[in-house]
């Protein structure tokens, strides 16, 4: 171990010997001030780093150091960018080359600092993201189960309302005409679609990613977002046919006050219904407020939210109110019309079979209409309304008769 040493000793000796040593008449060629200019400047092409020694270590104690400008921060400390990303953070609205007209917050990063109902103040997007995850998606969800669960325990409770089927004996009236009908099926077949895609959208990571996995919940979604926006036209027109086609059936009258003091009939223990005329109070405020009045401004915000109204959609803050007024009144109008779904199918006898093929017979109209039945009796209201005549119905055996006399 000492032989290997003083080996490693003597060698260090001999190349610090042999090192040339600098020559006097050069290093006075170089004076000191262009020695330390040509330390201090970098070689050409390079990049100068700031020289720690220019900055200011006590700048902060300024009084006005937190009021700097960024330009007034970089002569005291270079490279500190805080006052610019600090603007940044309060929403302040920076250059960009974009044109105004197609992209107007681009040169904001960060949104200005907002309150939402039901969210913290801070900026817009935050406030959105927390007014849909603590509000819309947990209690919209609540609803709709809440609902199901009201119908089902209401079902067993009572079951089916009425006793007379729709196509009883007796005299058949029509209810609905071909038109009416071709315009419920339309709006429903587009509500039920959209209803399916937004609640697969605004839920399904909740009941189908953990089941499908995310490849395929991600294409599902894709697709039912896809199918969502172009049915939100269908269900626009088809929403302005129905308000037009039955607004004149749906004004309020003093019987509709008797049938809500009442509660229709539905909360006691008897079977028979309250007097009503072709809609009940039940229907038309489903009318009015599950159909009308959400509706319009669903659609308003989707159309939106699709960017098909010019001139809007274009801001962040707009997209998050439109969606917000859409999200909020579509799992309204879902929730309420489940009821309507139910009322049309399995909680009314007869219900169902009058909107599919458009009659009833008198004595159903009677059970759950009776002011209605009653001028249809008095001939104030036609029994036929439309052009087509239903074989069975006393318009078209009184037709039949005549073209079959000579």
């Amino acid at each position: 171990m000492k032989h290997l040493l003083f080996a490693v000793l003597l060698a260090g000796g001999a190349a610090w010997a042999q090192a040339p040593s600098p020559s006097p008449a050069a290093s006075a060629e170089v004076p000191p001030a262009a020695a330390t200019t040509a330390a201090a400047l970098p070689a050409a092409g390079a990049v100068r780093s700031q020289n720690i020694f220019d900055v200011k270590p006590d700048a902060s104690a300024d009084p006005g150091y937190a009021g700097q400008t960024n330009g007034e921060r970089a002569r005291v400390q270079p490279g500190n960018n805080a006052p610019m990303w600090r603007q940044v953070g309060q929403g302040v609205t920076g250059y960009s080359s974009l044109p105004v007209t197609q992209a107007p917050e681009a040169g904001n990063l960060i949104q200005r600092f907002v309150q939402y109902p039901g969210s913290r103040f801070t900026n817009a997007g935050e406030a959105w993201r927390e007014v849909r995850n603590r509000w819309i998606i947990p209690y919209g969800a609540a609803l709709l189960g809440i609902t199901l669960l009201a119908l089902a325990i209401f079902y067993f409770a009572k079951g089916p309302m009425g006793h007379a089927p729709a196509d009883g004996p007796g005299r058949r009236i029509e209810r609905f005409t071909p038109f009416e009908r071709a315009a419920h099926w339309s709006n429903a077949i587009a509500f039920c679609t959209l209803a399916l895609s937004g609640i697969v959208m605004a839920f399904g990571k909740f009941f189908l990613l953990p089941v499908l996995g995310p490849t395929l919940f991600g294409w599902l979604a894709y697709a039912l977002k896809n199918v969502h926006n172009f049915m939100g036209p269908l269900f626009a027109v088809s929403l302005a046919v129905i308000i037009l086609t039955f607004v004149k059936d749906n004004i309020a009258t003093m019987a509709d006050w008797i049938w809500l003091k009442k509660g229709g009939g539905m909360l006691g223990g008897g079977d028979e219904e309250v007097p009503s005329h072709r809609f009940n109070a039940g229907e038309k405020g489903m009318f009015w407020w599950g159909i009308t009045i959400p509706g319009v401004f669903v659609v308003l915000s989707g159309l939106v939210l699709d960017k098909l109204i010019p001139g809007w959609g274009l801001l962040r803050g707009e997209m998050h109110i439109a969606h917000m007024v859409h999200a909020t009144l579509a799992v309204w109008m879902m929730a309420l019309l489940l009821g309507h779904i139910y009322m049309g199918t399995i909680g009314m006898r007869g219900a169902y079979k009058a909107m599919k093929t458009g009659y009833v017979s008198e004595t159903w109209a009677h059970e759950h209409h009776a002011l209605w039945a009653q001028d249809i009796r008095d001939g104030k209201i036609p029994a036929q309304r439309s052009s087509e005549e239903r074989p069975g119905t006393a318009a078209a055996q009184t037709a039949a008769a005549a073209r079959s006399t000579p």
